[in-house]
């Protein structure tokens, strides 16, 4: 009998014109291509309230954004619970407030990660700076790790 794997959205969110801003919308990409059937991947430039509604319909999701690396640049992985919205709803939402909202609409709230990927440059351009660059392939594995544990593989990766 074959397991059942768990349905599983990541969304990759960033400006991907203000250089290491965009490091979200291209891992979204880069796992895109990974072909697996029970994960939806969505580039997009910021996370909106109808983003709540693919929330809702699958058993976990994977934020991945830049955040600005001070001298700190390790990619952060970590575990989100919603938060309560306090205000209307805004054109943009953090992930917490998106969770948030999924759960007041559709009383459903998935098992949610966030990977943070650090950024040094945010200027106008399309390419990654080397701290950028280098930690995106950590996160694209962490990534990998999170999607064995979601559809609880186990299994040996030599790296």
């Amino acid at each position: 009998m074959a397991a059942i794997k768990k349905s599983i959205a990541l969304i990759g969110y960033g400006n991907d014109l203000c250089s290491d801003d965009g490091v979200g919308q291209k891992i979204a990409n880069t796992v895109a291509t990974w072909g697996l059937e029970n994960l939806q991947t969505y580039a997009v430039h910021q996370l909106t309230p109808e983003l709540a509604e693919t929330i809702a319909r699958v058993d976990a999701v994977i934020f991945a954004d830049a955040y600005p690396a001070g001298e700190e640049t390790a990619v952060k992985v970590i575990e989100l619970t919603a938060s309560e919205l306090t205000q209307g709803i805004a054109h943009s939402l953090d992930p917490r407030s998106l969770l948030g909202l999924a759960q007041k609409l559709y009383d459903r709230l998935p098992q949610a990660w966030m990977v943070a990927v650090p950024a040094v440059n945010f200027e106008l351009g399309e390419s990654f700076s080397p701290v950028t660059e280098s930690a995106m392939v950590k996160a694209l594995e962490e990534i990998d790790d999170l999607l064995a544990i979601i559809n609880n593989i186990s299994r040996l990766i030599i790296r």
